[in-house]
């Protein structure tokens, strides 16, 4: 993809999930998660390559491409990792083992919108399968509860959202939910 290339990451703001008003805790957790996931992809539709790479926020290295796949890592980390006990690698490390998702100046934005979304697959899968939310993931000593990582992560997702309401105004002036 040429950097003047549109890069096309839907949902549209129209297309955004609805969250649960009266479903059960499970899925208003999911959904609110989901229109997390879905604000994110909205703030970057339709920039192209060199936008989703500009750090616009000195002395921030932050972008919007890097946290589409910084929270690929979350994601992975947290649903595979964590709750699963998959004990999978990242995607993006430095040849010491450091984290490289910010690194974006060759990245390419296909390649971490199709990892994003995956994990993000992943984890609706491995959420709808689980007995409960009381079902426990462990990092090392720590234990999460299920609960526990859905709530983390809307608050991993909102907290980003932020940043990327601020990184998208600068780019093109583009404001909103």
């Amino acid at each position: 993809m040429t950097d003047d290339q549109r890069t096309e990451t839907p949902p549209t703001e129209t297309q955004r999930t609805e969250t649960q008003r009266t479903g059960d805790e499970r899925a208003t957790l999911a959904s609110f998660l989901d229109f997390q996931r879905d604000t994110l992809a909205m703030k970057c539709a339709g920039l192209t390559t060199e936008q989703l790479r500009t750090r616009v926020l000195a002395p921030s290295g932050l972008s919007l491409l890097g946290l589409v796949r910084h929270l690929a890592e979350v994601e992975r980390s947290w649903f595979r990792n964590v709750l699963n006990n998959e004990a999978v690698p990242g995607f993006w490390k430095h040849p010491d083992g450091s984290f490289a998702e910010f690194d974006v100046d060759t990245a390419d934005p296909d390649e971490a919108f199709a990892t994003w979304h995956r994990e993000c697959a992943h984890a609706r899968e491995l959420v709808a399968a689980a007995e409960s939310l009381d079902v426990l993931g462990h990092h090392g000593e720590e234990v999460f509860s299920l609960r526990w990582i859905l709530t983390h992560m809307i608050e991993e997702y909102a907290r980003h959202n932020g940043h990327a309401d601020l990184l998208r105004e600068h780019l093109d002036g583009t404001t909103g939910e």
